[in-house]
């Protein structure tokens, strides 16, 4: 077996939440545009790019796509309003256990990078003070193939100098989950679309580097 060498986390959902501010964008976006719109819906998009997310809110309202123009227009309208709201993120938004975590792997001679979805992903650890806890950070704006495609997680070992089999990942959404194991690696779940992954918990605080070395040794 390898030795462990990195833990890659997605962001939102595992170390701090957004979701709530993904919610308020994306409803003030849908009711503007008179479509049906709840947490539900919300909870469906975790872990999947803007475009995409708009795209999956068409179908659900069963309307078809506007022109590329005004489909780019409304992506932007919902984004400007994210982060207008994740302006306001502190470092009470970081979830209970994760700097902890994150301390721990590094005081270990463990990396650890981020790999999300989010374009915003530098605004959002920079307003947490997350960034310095992190040795690389791979997102929406490097690459270009959505989760489950395993790009983002490969790149995230890239940065890290790290072959993908010395390398775990950590994701709260199915996608995410799948996206580990098509980058070749051991997935550990947070949450009920975390169940697919080889070892599930319901949040950061059940991690510890001895548990992350139990499923590579």
């Amino acid at each position: 077996m390898s030795e462990l060498k990195g833990v890659i986390f997605d962001l939102d959902g595992v170390l701090v939440v957004t979701d709530k501010f993904h919610y308020q964008a994306w409803k003030m976006l849908a009711d503007e545009l008179k479509m049906d719109f709840d947490e539900e819906i919300n909870h469906q998009l975790r872990g999947v790019s803007r475009e995409e997310s708009l795209k999956r809110i068409y179908r659900h309202n069963k309307r078809e796509l506007p022109s590329q123009e005004e489909f780019t227009a409304q992506m932007t309208k919902k984004n400007e309003k994210y982060k207008e709201l994740i302006g306001t993120m502190t470092s009470d938004d970081i979830l209970p256990g994760s700097i902890e975590l994150l301390t721990s792997l590094r005081k270990e001679g463990i990396k650890c990078s981020i790999a999300s979805a989010s374009k915003n992903t530098p605004h959002v650890l920079k307003n947490t003070d997350l960034d310095q806890y992190v040795d690389a950070v791979a997102d929406g704006n490097e690459v270009t193939h959505s989760k489950p495609h395993p790009e983002v997680f490969l790149l995230a070992a890239k940065k890290m100098g790290l072959p993908p089999e010395e390398c775990i990942g950590v994701e709260d959404a199915e996608s995410g989950v799948e996206a580990i194991h098509n980058a070749k690696m051991v997935a550990v779940g947070i949450g009920e679309q975390g169940k697919a992954a080889e070892l599930v918990v319901q949040s950061v605080k059940e991690l510890s580097v001895e548990r992350f070395r139990s499923l590579l040794g």
